[in-house]
């Protein structure tokens, strides 16, 4: 990837020009079809951008002076990370990537999480570390299938770029190892039934109970953004082909990205919150079962056996 072509990525497409708008949009469309799903009328699509302009406008409370780098910093750190990872997204067909940059994509999608779960001890509140302790738990459970669908869609390719993960799968491998990782996005969202960590009934805000203000509006920010890098990742190894045109390329992105936000908010609407051991024995006896057949199937594909 040429210098230009990377800023382009970062800044532009699919990077913060794009994914920041695209993912407020997500959250106020997923409040919105919710809501209308269960026969209330909800909030308007822009409420995500109302809530962002008025935090950011507001004045935060005093905190300790050791606790302000962090509860800066990490939020800071979520967004700069998502950034580059969607920088990183197989979205064109002349990406050829660098070695191993599917690696550095997935490990640059899960320092969100990890910043997440920091707050929540860093705010010195009670709710904030229970809900960071449920989140720590559940993004354990779920990076057990999506790591493993990942490793058989490698396997299965030949290849650790990205691009010829997306593009060079095998339909035998890529099936399961698509449902294993659509079944852990509602978790890596943190949305209904996985919405264990900001249970509003039991510990008001989870992690980010004691943040406020224009700290809380950037972790609005890295959660959209968050919305925009996973779906979008989850876009692009569903489907195989690409455009020589790359308007046509980024329409099949947008479009899709939106049809999976409708999905996933169909799920979100019609279900309850688990409990922790309910979400996590879900995820193991059904998310790793899928996971494990990508892996066996791949194995079987590389050894010539299918």
């Amino acid at each position: 990837m040429s210098t230009v072509r990377a800023v382009i990525a970062l800044l532009m497409f699919p990077g913060l020009l794009y994914a920041l708008p695209a993912g407020l949009f997500m959250l106020g469309l997923e409040r919105k079809w919710k809501a209308r799903f269960q026969g209330r009328i909800g909030p308007p699509v822009v409420q995500a951008f109302y809530d962002v302009i008025k935090l950011l406008s507001k004045s935060p409370v005093s905190r300790f002076a050791s606790d302000v780098p962090f509860m800066i910093g990490l939020p800071l750190f979520a967004i700069v990370t998502t950034i580059g990872a969607l920088a990183l997204l197989p979205v064109f067909s002349s990406e050829s990537g660098f070695v191993g940059d599917i690696i550095v994509l997935v490990a640059l999608l899960e320092m969100p999480p990890l910043a997440y779960i920091l707050a929540g001890y860093a705010s010195r509140s009670i709710y904030g570390e229970v809900g960071s302790t449920r989140d720590a738990v559940v993004t354990i459970v779920s990076n057990v299938p999506f790591l493993a669908a990942l490793i058989a869609m490698a396997s299965a390719s030949g290849s650790m770029h990205s691009a010829q993960i997306a593009t060079s799968t095998p339909w035998m491998v890529r099936v399961p190892a698509l449902i294993a990782i659509l079944l852990c996005l509602p978790m890596k969202l943190r949305i209904t039934p996985f919405s264990l960590a900001n249970a509003e009934q039991e510990l008001l805000a989870g992690p980010l109970t004691e943040f406020d203000g224009p700290r809380l509006a950037l972790w609005e920010m890295a959660h959209a953004l968050e919305w925009s890098a996973l779906i979008g990742f989850v876009v692009t190894l569903a489907i195989p082909y690409r455009s020589a045109s790359w308007i046509v390329n980024a329409a099949v992105l947008v479009v899709l990205s939106f049809v999976l936000v409708l999905l996933l908010t169909l799920l979100a609407s019609s279900t309850a919150r688990l409990k922790v051991s309910q979400a996590t024995g879900l995820m193991w006896k059904f998310g790793s079962t899928v996971a494990a057949i990508a892996l066996i199937v791949a194995f079987f594909v590389r050894g010539g056996g299918l």
